[in-house]
């Protein structure tokens, strides 16, 4: 079945997808993420229970990130910071789903303006390519898909109409925008992330040596609408209740997929020459699958998980290995985001980084140079409300200033403060006694943004459902 997109694969000629001459310099960039992967759900990260061997060795090789953050805390805003390099308070998308005047709630698309991070490698000589959940389209207009915002090759997972019925069991996936290219459907692979990887490698076995490739995996574990696996016997003989042995699993098997991946590069002769990046995009969930956080402390000592801006909802395990660049088993505490991957890449591909990014390029950090820092991080996040209401609008604000963290539900409410140093947890608001730092945070809430159609600023109707309107 899988090789159903060989001959969709001849059709594109990616030797002659760019006439730009490319410097032998130049890496492969792999770029892994994972779907609701919690701060504690990687072995090198501290959790003991779930066994993460590949990325726990992959720590080992190169950078581990402690205080690195996703674009926001829900797949589709982190995906619009990761790929335009534009933090969530000034992105277009800022939730799963926008709210427009006539009560309709509906996924927001990139605009066709802001350059994504595939069509700049591609203007750098890359060889572009994307599979998986792309989540920042509108799913009507095949314009605003991968295949037609940077990636030669693009496999995009398209769920059905979202009030038509979505069948976990056999899901679709259109290669390069065209309907019914091959459909995934759990009986025949160990986990979607497996087969994803198979899709990998017939890309990979097709690719001009000549060229640097962009690699953008858009994994699917630990996401809780994965409810079947092919795999039943891993952790099986475990006690522990049904959804978390398939939680753990998921994880395991995405590990065991990366290493796949990368064993499949080292034969090809690439692997010394490619920059690897794994982070997650967002913190840990409790949906779906009926997965409890806790069960394998998730999100480890911190506090909130997936739509939270606490720091258990955006702070995200990330490791980057580039042979011969960046010294093996480093660690940083450096303060950095999504935003700041895409002016990263221009710098490593030698081209200029987008004005419409204001990310900073780590770079230096990478390779033991001397690394600007951000004077503050902040992030700005709106709730949808297709199966609820909303408490506070749904809006959600936080803002991070060297160690203090600052956070408001809703533009009402009163802005809580944190010493992170102190208090990882965030478990005491300490913002009483520290009026003027509340002050700088409610400041940066007000005037560092932007707004954007169809997330208005502080929120929502509070009690307007949209599916009893879209049921009727």
């Amino acid at each position: 079945m899988i090789k159903y997109i060989f001959y969709l694969l001849l059709l594109i000629n990616l030797s002659a997808c760019n006439t730009n001459s490319v410097s032998e310099t130049k890496p492969n960039i792999l770029f892994l993420l994972a779907d609701d992967l919690g701060y504690g759900e990687l072995g090198c990260y501290g959790q003991e229970t779930i066994k993460t061997p590949v990325l726990d060795n992959l720590s080992k090789q190169g950078m581990k990130f402690t205080n690195f953050y996703a674009g926001s805390s829900v797949c589709s805003p982190s995906r619009a910071v990761l790929l335009t390099g534009i933090s969530s308070s000034f992105n277009t998308v800022r939730g799963n789903s926008g709210h427009f005047s006539d009560d309709r709630w509906m996924r927001v698309a990139l605009k066709k303006d802001e350059m994504t991070m595939g069509e700049m490698l591609k203007k750098a000589g890359y060889q572009t390519a994307f599979i998986g959940k792309w989540h920042v389209d509108d799913p009507e207009d095949l314009s605003t898909w991968a295949y037609n915002r940077g990636f030669d090759f693009a496999v995009q997972e398209q769920w059905p109409d979202r009030f038509g019925g979505i069948q976990y069991d056999e899901q679709m996936h259109w290669i390069n925008g065209k309907r019914d290219s091959i459909y995934y459907h759990w009986k025949d692979w160990e986990s979607k992330d497996e087969f994803r990887t198979q899709i990998a490698f017939d890309y990979l076995d097709t690719l001009n040596t000549e060229k640097p490739f962009f690699l953008f995996m858009s994994y699917r574990a630990p996401h809780g609408n994965e409810r079947q696996i092919g795999n039943k016997e891993l952790y099986a003989g475990e006690g522990w209740p049904a959804p978390e042995r398939l939680h753990a699993a998921k994880i395991t098997l995405l590990d065991r997929q990366i290493g796949r991946l990368l064993n499949k590069l080292e034969e090809m002769g690439e692997l010394e020459n490619t920059l690897i990046v794994f982070t997650s995009d967002n913190g840990p969930h409790r949906e779906g699958s009926g997965h409890d956080p806790a069960f394998f402390d998730s999100n480890g000592k911190l506090r909130g998980i997936k739509r939270d801006l606490y720091e258990g909802g955006i702070r995200v395990p990330m490791i980057m290995v580039w042979n011969g660049k960046i010294e093996a088993g480093r660690r940083t505490d450096h303060m950095s985001g999504f935003q700041d991957l895409m002016p990263t890449f221009a710098e490593i591909a030698a081209i200029e980084i987008p004005e419409q990014s204001n990310g900073i390029s780590i770079k230096p950090l990478l390779l033991g140079q001397s690394q600007k820092s951000h004077d503050y991080l902040n992030w700005e996040f709106q709730l949808d409300g297709w199966w609820t209401t909303l408490p506070d609008g749904g809006f959600r604000q936080s803002v991070r200033i060297d160690n203090w963290k600052g956070v408001r539900y809703g533009i009402d409410s009163e802005t809580e403060l944190y010493n992170l140093d102190m208090d990882i947890s965030e478990t005491n608001n300490i913002a009483n006694e520290h009026p003027e730092m509340v002050q700088q945070m409610e400041k940066l809430f007000h005037e560092k943004r932007s707004d954007t159609n169809g997330f208005p600023y502080g929120g929502v109707i509070q009690n307007y459902r949209a599916r009893d309107k879209h049921s009727k």
